[in-house]
C-alpha cells in the first residue's frame, strides 16, 4: 500500500498549487448529518481533492452571522492562534494560543510535507506560541479589558482543566499540573509532570484536550491517531484515536474508548453526565464520506478505526484487515457532516441563549481542506432531549467564508462564560467571540 501513497502524493504536491482541480461533491451534505446518515459508496482517485480556504481575516467593523435571536461582539482580537478556550470558575477565560510543534526532518514522510502544505494554505501554518492568555471582562460589557499572559514556555498547549487548586495543562506529548489561586494573572511557578500521552516525531493529530471527572480525582484525554488510515504502520498507533483515563494523584492511565480517529471535544451531557466526544474522520473515501461525528462514550467500546467508520461500514484500504474488531465496532450517535473538522463540544447551561437554545450542544466546525464545495466553518446546535439527540442541527454562527470562499476565520474551541454567553475561539481571524441573547 506504501507505493500507491507515495504515487497519489507526488502527485498531490501538484495539486496544493492548482487546488482548482478538486473534484467537486455529489451527495448533498444534509444528507451526511444525523442519527442516520445515509452514506454513498466510497470514491477514490489518484489525486484526492484538495480545496483550501484562504486566510483573509476580519475588517475591523466584521464580525460572524449570529442566529435570529442572538447577537455577536468580539470578547477578545488581536491574539495568536487562539485554539482552545476553558472558564475558570471566578469568570475569568484562558485560552490556549497554539499550533503544532515543529515537525523533525522526514517526520510523517511524503504525506506528512504535503499535509504541512495544505495547512500552511489554511492558516494553520503559524508558529505555535505555546502559552496561555487569561481575559477577563471587569465591566461586565462583553469585551474583556484585561488580558496576561498565564503560562509560557509550554509544548503546543490545548487542554485546559481545573481540579482542586491545581490547573491542569495537556501538552502536545504530556500532562503537567500547576497551582492556582482565583484572581491570579500569571502562574511563574515551573509546574509539575502529571503524565506522558503518546506523541512522538510524527504527532500527525497533536491536540490533546482534557476534562476533570466530576469528582476532581482523574481526567479523561484526547488522543488521535498518527495517520489517516494507519499508513505510518500500527506499530506508530499504539494509544492513539482513544480517549484516556488518567489518575490524577499517581498518573497511571488506562484506555477508556478506542477507535476514535480524531477525537477533540470533551463534555458531559448534563442530563445524564454521560460523556461525549467530537471526532474528525478519515479521508480520501469521497467529498461526502464518511462523516465527523459526536458520540457518547462507552468504556471499553470500540468505535471503528482504522478497521470501519461510522460502526460496521468496513475501510477495504486497510490491511491487514479485522473482521474481529469491525464486528464490535458501536455506531456513533449523530453524524456532523463529511469533512467538517468539528472540533470544540459544550452543553448548553441552561436558558442564556434563549428557549431555543436551552437543551443541547454547541460544536465549532474547523472547516473542511479536501472538499468543494468547503464543509463547517460555522458554529451549530444540536436539540439533545432526555439526554439524546432529538432534532435536526442548526446553524449559531456563520461567515466565516466570504463570497469568494476564503476564510475570515475558522471556529475551534467552544465554551460558556459565567455569564451564559457561548463564547468561540477563531484561531485564523485571531478572535474570540462571545455570542448572546440579542435585546433584553
Amino acid at each position: 500500500m506504501r507505493w500507491r501513497y507515495c504515487l497519489k502524493y507526488s502527485a498531490l504536491i501538484g495539486l496544493v498549487v492548482v487546488a482548482g482541480c478538486a473534484q467537486p461533491a455529489v451527495n448533498p451534505s444534509p444528507s451526511a448529518v444525523g442519527p442516520r446518515p445515509v452514506l454513498p459508496a466510497p470514491q477514490s482517485s489518484l489525486i484526492p481533492t484538495v480545496r483550501t480556504a484562504k486566510p483573509v481575516g476580519w475588517g475591523a467593523d466584521e464580525t460572524p452571522q449570529a442566529a435570529s435571536g442572538l447577537t455577536v461582539k468580539a470578547f477578545a482580537r488581536g491574539l495568536d492562534h487562539p485554539r482552545w478556550l476553558y472558564v475558570l470558575p471566578n469568570g475569568d477565560v484562558i485560552v490556549a494560543e497554539t499550533n503544532a510543534p515543529a515537525k523533525s526532518p522526514g517526520a510523517g514522510g511524503l504525506r506528512g510535507f504535503v499535509a504541512s502544505l495544505v495547512m500552511s494554505g489554511a492558516g494553520a501554518g503559524v508558529r505555535s506560541p505555546d502559552r496561555i492568555t487569561l481575559l477577563r471582562d471587569t465591566n461586565g460589557d462583553g469585551e474583556a479589558d484585561v488580558r496576561s499572559v498565564l503560562l509560557s514556555g509550554l509544548h503546543s498547549p490545548f487542554g485546559m482543566a481545573l481540579a482542586g487548586d491545581r490547573l491542569y495543562v495537556a501538552n502536545a506529548d504530556s500532562i503537567r499540573s500547576f497551582p492556582y489561586s482565583p484572581g491570579v494573572l500569571s502562574i511563574d511557578d515551573p509546574g509539575r509532570h502529571v503524565a506522558d500521552l503518546p506523541g512522538g516525531p510524527i504527532n500527525h493529530h497533536w491536540t490533546k484536550n482534557i476534562l476533570a471527572t466530576p469528582d476532581g480525582r482523574a481526567l479523561y484525554a484526547t488522543v488521535g491517531s498518527n495517520s489517516n488510515i494507519g499508513e505510518n504502520g500500527l506499530n506508530n498507533e499504539q494509544g492513539r484515536a482513544a480517549v484516556w483515563k488518567v489518575d490524577i494523584e499517581s498518573g497511571a492511565g488506562m484506555l477508556f474508548a478506542t477507535g476514535l480517529r480524531n477525537p477533540n471535544g470533551l463534555a458531559f451531557e448534563p442530563e445524564t453526565g454521560r460523556l461525549w466526544t467530537t471526532v474528525n474522520e478519515r479521508d480520501e473515501l469521497g467529498p461526502d464520506l464518511p462523516p465527523d461525528y459526536m458520540t457518547s462514550l462507552t468504556e471499553g467500546a470500540f468505535y471503528g478505526w482504522p478497521y470501519s467508520y461510522f460502526g460496521k461500514n468496513v475501510d477495504d484500504r486497510v490491511r491487514p484487515a479485522r473482521p474481529d474488531l469491525v464486528a464490535t465496532a458501536v455506531e456513533p450517535d449523530y453524524a456532523l457532516g463529511a469533512h467538517t473538522a468539528s472540533l470544540g463540544l459544550a452543553f448548553a447551561p441552561g436558558g442564556g441563549l434563549g428557549e431555543a437554545f436551552a437543551n443541547g450542544a454547541f460544536v465549532g466546525q474547523h472547516g473542511s481542506w479536501n472538499r468543494s464545495p468547503p464543509s463547517g466553518y460555522r458554529v451549530v446546535f444540536i436539540p439533545f432531549s432526555e439526554g439524546r439527540p432529538s432534532g435536526a442541527m442548526v446553524d449559531v454562527l456563520t461567515g466565516f467564508l466570504n463570497e469568494r470562499n476564503e476564510a475570515r476565520g475558522r471556529p475551534a474551541g467552544v465554551s460558556f462564560g459565567k455569564d451564559g454567553a457561548l463564547l468561540v475561539a477563531d484561531d485564523v481571524g485571531n478572535v474570540v467571540w462571545r455570542v448572546s441573547r440579542a435585546g433584553p
